[in-house]
């Protein structure tokens, strides 16, 4: 919350801008997914009861529900929800076999490996833990999704219409694999410029519920709110990639500008680091306007202007599908 402070412009980084930009930078999806090194480890577990998604019948009638709690609620309870920094899922029931089930897409190293890297000795890169990934396990917690969140039915779609949105699920899984924390904007107006997007669990599941639309269900129409973790920054300048800033021919004074400001990100272990390091990201940010962003494996220069962040809580209305549709 201190980084909605306001201060002074500061100095700008000049980069090699590639022509022309096109905004926002369109979101990277790759061939395959690369295997994760041994160094990353997640505090919690991924998708610990997961499992692979059933193949309906074509006759089944399934209802879907959409699914919102505060992040972390299980452990903070509604502490987050005050703040309206909620996580998002689908869930599903047969009406043929009565089963319920859960599917969301999260990080697979907690957000905060996705969001900053680790800068590791002997290392000149940053090194990251990112990958995000859909997760499908059979049942429904009712406990915590209705406590301080939402369960709430949202359209009905075939056996059939389920399976080829399962298919879909697949692809997207297998092609986009990094979690992307910020959206990125040139200021707090709703038609203002957004240079990059976000890549999350949110927009997960407005891609599942479009999907559906595509595929012919019909939505209720019930309003639906999602998070989005917003900077607001000037027109953004393009740096490079690892290789060409990292690298043996690398610019290394921009890495070693990059190195700096991620520096105070890094985990803490006493709260006297955390406060001294609280207050170097007040100044680069806030009094410099500076934020490296690391997207599609490139790195950028943000330079940041007031209010410099904010966590949004807004209506994206479901899709509208066919009139011809199965559905409710």
């Amino acid at each position: 919350l201190l980084l909605l402070l306001l201060a002074p412009w500061g100095p700008r980084v000049s980069g090699a801008l590639r022509s022309p930009p096109r905004w926002p930078v369109p979101y990277r999806r790759f061939d395959y997914r690369p295997k994760t090194d041994p160094y990353c480890q997640a505090r919690y577990t991924f998708c610990p009861t997961g499992s692979a998604i059933p193949l309906m019948k074509e006759e089944d009638v399934i209802e879907v529900y959409r699914l919102q709690a505060p992040v972390w609620e299980f452990k903070y309870g509604d502490l987050l929800g005050h703040l309206k920094i909620m996580h998002d899922a689908v869930g599903f029931k047969s009406s043929l076999t009565g089963k319920n089930y859960t599917m969301e897409w999260y990080e697979l190293f907690q957000l905060g490996n996705c969001t900053f890297p680790h800068l590791r000795p002997g290392m000149d890169a940053p090194f990251w833990c990112n990958q995000g990934a859909a997760c499908f396990y059979e049942g429904i917690d009712d406990a915590h999704w209705k406590a301080n969140g939402t369960l709430t039915l949202v359209t009905t779609i075939s056996g059939t219409m389920f399976n080829e949105m399962a298919q879909w699920v697949k692809y997207d899984n297998e092609t986009g694999i990094y979690y992307e924390t910020w959206t990125v904007q040139a200021s707090p107006d709703k038609k203002s410029t957004v240079w990059f997007d976000s890549y999350e669990c949110s927009k997960f599941i407005l891609r599942t519920y479009q999907k559906l639309a595509d595929l012919g269900a019909v939505f209720k129409k019930i309003q639906t709110n999602y998070t989005s973790i917003i900077l607001f920054s000037g027109e953004p300048i393009y740096l490079g990639n690892e290789t060409s800033i990292f690298g043996p021919q690398g610019n290394k004074t921009l890495a070693t500008a990059i190195r700096d400001f991620y520096n105070p990100f890094k985990p803490h272990q006493s709260v006297r680091e955390f406060f001294v390091d609280l207050f170097k990201i007040i100044d680069r940010v806030i009094l410099n306007h500076q934020f490296y962003l690391f997207y599609n494996l490139e790195y950028w220069f943000l330079p940041m202007k007031y209010p410099y962040l904010k966590i949004l809580y807004e209506e994206v209305p479901l899709p509208v599908g066919s009139k011809a549709s199965f559905g409710v």
